[in-house]
């Protein structure tokens, strides 16, 4: 399975999703605090990107878990 990115986004239920980039959700949580914990293990895993959506789908936040490209300097 090939190292995708991982986004955290909301579902017109309610309930909160873990989706690879290009792919299917690989898991769904009652809270978004849950869909973060999962999809921040497998980022960390996987040496990915995290991507975590508001309700609006824009991005909230962004982390890097593998090779950033633009590290801080100092």
């Amino acid at each position: 399975m090939a190292n995708r990115n991982q986004h955290v986004v909301p579902r017109p239920d309610g309930r909160w999703d873990v989706k690879p980039a290009g792919a299917q959700p690989s898991s769904t949580h009652d809270t978004q605090r849950e869909a973060i914990e999962q999809a921040k293990s497998v980022a960390k895993e996987q040496r990915t990107e995290l991507f975590i959506h508001r309700r609006d789908g824009t991005i909230r936040e962004r982390n890097t878990y593998g090779r950033d490209p633009y590290p801080p300097k100092g």
